[in-house]
């Protein structure tokens, strides 16, 4: 079986617009269903699910499902009496009594209430005791459901719990244990979210220490109560054998710092990265654009490098203008003033109704071809403005090559380019070498302090890889689980990136090291890299490990604690695809972020540890 993460939450979304009522055969893109409740409906949201719906439905298809208001829940409404209501809201004690309040008020019909997640019994029993206590309230009530999407499906295989600064929150040094705990209960529950919608019990494996070993023993306690109720969610697929399980493979973005830093030079995360795609939509100043899978052109193009974008663009220009010249030859556009006899006039009526049928097809080319224009126009701006092609390629060299050209690099730090841009570039050349010459690191600092950029995120790794450095020479033969308890925050740090080793920390070559170990625990054989990463089995008996399933599996989650990005997704969709036979893997974090918005979060935590500062300051001295 597939994992078809989209496909399923949008089998979800479409039951409940229909009542949660069994459609006929709904279509995959979200056509139309069949059924008695197919009078319109007014569907309520709060804004975090307007989020997870906005990138599987759209309007279009909203109404297909009889919906034809879609409100905000925190807004003024206006009562349509007669017309059932669909409530998609997360189970919060605010949107618990703004519920109750519509249904007092006797604003619609019925009141089909639909919680994206599991809903906490105090908050149920507010909701009905405030329906209780207002007359015919209660009656109007038709159903209370707990729905399991809390998530946000990008695509088939991308998805993020829009978690924001998770990060930030995970390696606080003030972070109150509380808060930690219920940050690790929140990503688990999006997580069980996603396993309810797949139907699919997972076997979880994920290293030692830090918070995903924190969140892999709340998610496997969370299934594991869930599995002892008869029926549950997971009841359909109980008598599955191991091996159509997948493996839910669970990171920390300390994991491999580097890959959140680095420019790209492929569109898709250009267009993420610089222009600020969001949701699958993205916002230019004269334009707005939808890009999903719909867009066939960002479909087939998407992860090539942008220079091949550009050429595709063109080509596919050329073939329209030839193919409309095609059309203009065979309906006579070109033959003024010819005459036709009647084999002629046959023949030339079966070329305009040829030119007629195709002409939607060819104004939806001329949309797709203008729309990608536009986008890589912009992006040029930026790559020109800002030298991106020159950081990508320093980039490149550093962590695929090991090799850096000083003058390069300084020049780029002190040259064109955001201080984002250069701060990037200076914290991937920290994580491209174990041990950067002295001489060069202060040079560095000064081209930074220079350009009047922010050292606090740059300071912040420097530390991080200080500390992972003594700690992986010390750890000598000790098992990794003995270097570090993260929970003590030693040195006022969680580094969690200690239990992965400075292997990880620092690039490896080509292939990421989150996918190199992933595919060694898809495949489940020895391998020293994963050996020691822990396994929780929520099928399993609760003692012993004689019945834990290490492998091999064709499916695996992958998820990012901590926010991810489209550089990791496209490397472990190549690892799907280039596997024989092939595997599936679905991508996940907690948010996806671009590196501008990544390195921010390195500089906050900087600047609470009292690291680095603003250019004001004096540069620093030598090392002590």
């Amino acid at each position: 079986m597939a994992l078809s993460l989209r496909q399923k939450q949008l089998d979800v979304i479409v039951r409940m617009l229909h009542l949660n009522q069994q459609q006929q055969q709904p279509s995959p893109d979200g056509g139309e269903g069949q059924g008695e409740d197919e009078a319109y409906k007014i569907l309520v949201m709060d804004a975090p699910c307007v989020s997870l719906l906005s990138p599987v439905l759209r309007v279009g298809d909203l109404r297909r499902h009889g919906v034809t208001l879609t409100l905000g829940i925190d807004r003024a409404r206006q009562a349509v009496p007669d017309a059932p209501a669909v409530y998609l809201v997360r189970p919060t004690p605010a949107n618990a009594d703004r519920i109750a309040a519509d249904a007092a008020a006797g604003l619609y019909a019925s009141f089909h209430i639909n919680f994206s997640t599991s809903v906490p019994r105090p908050v149920l029993e507010r909701l009905a005791a405030a329906c209780a206590a207002s007359p015919g309230a209660a009656r109007r009530v038709a159903r209370v459901a707990d729905q399991y999407l809390d998530f946000v499906c990008l695509e088939d295989g991308l998805f993020s719990l829009a978690q924001p600064r998770a990060y930030v929150a995970l390696n606080d040094p003030a972070a109150a244990d509380a808060d930690i705990t219920t940050l690790v209960e929140a990503v688990a529950l999006g997580l069980f979210c996603v396993a309810a919608t797949l139907g699919a019990v997972p076997v979880i494996r994920c290293a030692r220490g830090g918070p995903a070993e924190m969140v892999a023993a709340a998610l496997e306690a969370r299934l594991r109560d869930h599995l002892h109720a008869k029926p549950n969610l997971f009841t359909e697929t109980a008598s599955a054998a191991s091996f159509q399980r997948p493996v839910l493979c669970l990171f920390d973005r300390n994991f491999e710092l580097s890959v959140g830093v680095q420019h790209d030079w492929s569109y898709r995360p250009l267009v993420h990265d610089v222009l600020g795609l969001k949701l699958n939509k993205l916002k230019l100043p004269a334009e707005k654009y939808e890009l999903e899978d719909s867009d066939k052109f960002w479909v087939a193009n998407s992860w090539l490098p942008f220079p091949k974008v550009a050429e595709e663009i063109e080509a596919q220009l050329a073939k329209y203008k030839q193919d409309v010249d095609e059309v203009n030859q065979r309906t006579g556009g070109g033959k003024v003033g010819v005459e036709f006899d009647g084999t002629d006039l046959i023949g030339n009526t079966k070329h305009l109704m040829n030119a007629v049928n195709s002409l939607p097809e060819l104004t939806e080319r001329k949309k797709m071809i203008d729309k990608h224009t536009n986008i890589a126009t912009a992006l040029l701006g930026h790559i020109k403005e800002r030298s991106l092609d020159g950081y990508c390629d320093c980039e490149n060299d550093m962590l695929v090559n090991g090799t850096v050209d000083r003058n390069t690099l300084l020049s780029l730090l002190r040259g064109k380019g955001t201080k984002e841009d250069k701060l990037r570039l200076a914290v991937t050349y920290l994580l491209s070498f174990e041990t950067p010459p002295s001489s060069e690191l202060e040079q560095v600092e000064a081209a930074l302090w220079e350009s009047e950029v922010d050292m606090s995120a740059f300071q912040y790794v420097k530390r991080i890889k200080a500390l992972n450095t003594q700690f992986a020479a010390a750890s000598g033969t000790a098992t990794k689980s003995n270097i570090v308890d993260w929970a003590e925050k030693l040195y006022g740090q969680s580094l969690s990136a200690v239990t992965a080793g400075v292997k990880n920390l620092l690039s490896d070559g080509r292939q990421l090291a989150l996918t190199r170990t992933v595919e060694a625990l898809m495949e489940g054989k020895p391998n020293p890299e994963v050996d020691d990463y822990l396994l929780f089995d929520p099928r399993a008996p609760r003692s012993g490990t004689g019945g834990q399933f290490k492998g091999p599996f064709r499916e695996a989650i992958v998820f990012m604690i901590g926010g991810g990005n489209y550089i990791e997704y496209r490397s472990l969709m190549e690892l799907g695809q280039r596997s024989q036979p092939s595997k599936h893997v679905i991508y996940g974090a907690t948010e996806i972020l671009s590196g501008v918005e990544f390195i921010h979060q390195l500089a906050e935590l900087g600047q609470k540890a009292g690291l680095g500062g603003g250019s004001s300051n004096p540069p620093p001295g030598p090392a002590q």
